[in-house]
């Protein structure tokens, strides 16, 4: 088992060919922290209203976001903050009104399934 970590090359194994493909599929630890915690960002049913609006609807101010999700300006601010801070929204400033846009580019194929899958409820998982 090539691909098997020194730490762990002693631990017995029932398909090895599959756990040097699954540690293939893995990868880095790095990119697996870093789309965690973009999946982080989508876990919030607000977040995620957010960034659906601005995926679809492109630039809007918070009192727009607001009324779009049905949440209230502080609490738009505020997970806008959030997601300004990782790096997934800007806000453009034109006069006293800042508009938020979507800029991680990576989160436009996500966002997309969600959209696509409206209607659709998510397949059971078997057991």
């Amino acid at each position: 088992m090539h691909l098997v970590p020194a730490d762990r090359a002693g631990h017995r194994t029932i398909d090895g060919h599959r756990v040097c493909e699954a540690i293939a599929a893995i990868g880095d630890t790095a990119h697996v922290r870093s789309w965690s915690e973009r999946f982080s960002l989508l876990a919030d049913p607000g977040r995620l209203a957010l960034l659906l609006a601005l995926h679809r609807a492109g630039p809007l101010a918070v009192t727009d976001l607001a009324v779009a999700t049905g949440m209230r300006d502080p609490a738009v601010s505020q997970a806008l903050r959030l997601l300004r801070t990782a790096g997934v929204v800007t806000g453009d400033k034109d006069g006293r009104i800042v508009r938020y846009r979507l800029v991680d580019e990576s989160m436009r194929p996500l966002l997309g399934e969600c959209a696509a899958a409206e209607h659709h409820e998510p397949a059971a998982v078997a057991g």
